[in-house]
């Protein structure tokens, strides 16, 4: 009986949203007193850079109406090693929870291994702490365009090279360098800078383009075996179909991780947080994401909501792994070396 319930309000939803269901046309937000902020806390060898970007919600904002897209001022910190010029560049994105020590740890390790470094401050640039619960403030799409944004931006400093640019995110973050890579968006988006290599660390593979023609660059995904929030499953799943049609992209799968398995610290439980291992998602070719369950459309903040509360858990487990995070800092750096700084 549930399941016939189930399956009327589903149908009723998806005709609904044939009516109503789209993306909403997020407002500009004013973020002068977060530059304000950073500028008094950025240090001697850094600076702020600012540049103009969107606020879509999803794929189909950016494929489909990104003109009726509010414009969005963001910012991020440009830092460069001290010594040299014609710096590859490392773009940096973090997770729902916004940056944190360790994300700052791999950065650094970048500089001193000779590249620029850009930390991408997408969720201050819209008065954002968190969107670990919702996720519906700052999505992926959304992100994505402020990276190629950065490119684009960055490409004005004579001391950046952009055809040596990576990019690199942790969990949304994650979400971000890899679906960075999917083409079409990539070439609605920037048809001149893309990334020659992405690095998504424990992303959200849930959602699987029906078009895989991703970019020729290498994409390395790091997941963790135990991850209950965003499932390392998934990634594999993708991985294997990305790799049957011809993508250059690998998976590390670290045995008895856990999400964040980098941080450097005991495991804890956000009983809000969605975990996303029973969820199964396809991203059409006009962007629009839906759920395997009779192709329900996560096309706005209400019908993600609806979307995940059939699909999605609330509690998930993260932190730190030893033996991951020891070997996750060896290969981040050897695969920006081996596609940045040698090619």
């Amino acid at each position: 009986m549930n399941k016939i319930i189930l399956i009327i309000f589903l149908s009723i939803s998806i005709f609904v949203y044939n009516y109503l269901g789209t993306s909403p046309i997020y407002n500009a937000v004013d973020n002068t007193i977060a530059i304000k902020l950073a500028n008094e806390q950025i240090k001697p060898n850094q600076n702020i850079i600012e540049f103009e970007s969107k606020n879509p919600f999803s794929f189909y904002d950016i494929f489909k109406r990104i003109d009726k897209i509010s414009t969005q001022n963001v910012y991020g910190i440009l830092t460069k090693p001290k010594v040299g010029n014609n710096f590859p560049i490392i773009i940096g994105v973090a997770g729902s929870k916004g940056w944190s020590k360790h994300h700052y740890a791999y950065m650094d390790r970048f500089l001193k291994n000779g590249f620029a470094i850009f930390t991408l401050h997408s969720f201050e640039s819209r008065n954002i702490v968190s969107t670990v619960g919702e996720q519906i403030s700052a999505t992926i799409p959304m992100i994505i365009y402020d990276a190629f944004m950065a490119l684009k931006e960055l490409d004005k400093d004579p001391e950046i090279n952009v055809e040596k640019a990576g990019i690199l995110g942790w969990s949304l973050g994650g979400g971000v360098a890899l679906y960075s890579a999917w083409y079409p968006i990539q070439n609605t988006i920037s048809p001149k800078y893309k990334f020659s290599a992405h690095l998504p660390f424990y992303p959200p593979c849930m959602a699987v383009p029906d078009n895989l023609n991703f970019n020729k660059a290498p994409i390395h995904i790091l997941a963790g075996e135990k991850d209950n929030w965003v499932p390392a499953d998934a990634c594999v799943e993708l991985v294997n179909k990305m790799n049957y049609v011809g993508n250059d992209i690998e998976i590390t799968v670290f045995s008895g991780a856990h999400h964040s398995f980098d941080r450097n610290q005991e495991l804890e439980i956000i009983d809000d947080a969605y975990s996303f291992t029973d969820c199964r998602m396809t991203i059409s070719d006009n962007g629009i994401v839906r759920s395997s369950i009779l192709g329900f459309p996560l096309s706005s903040p209400l019908f993600q909501k609806i979307g995940l509360s059939i699909c999605a858990k609330r509690g998930t487990t993260f932190g730190g792994n030893k033996q991951a995070r020891d070997k996750s800092k060896i290969i981040a750096i050897d695969f920006m070396n081996k596609y940045l700084m040698n090619n």
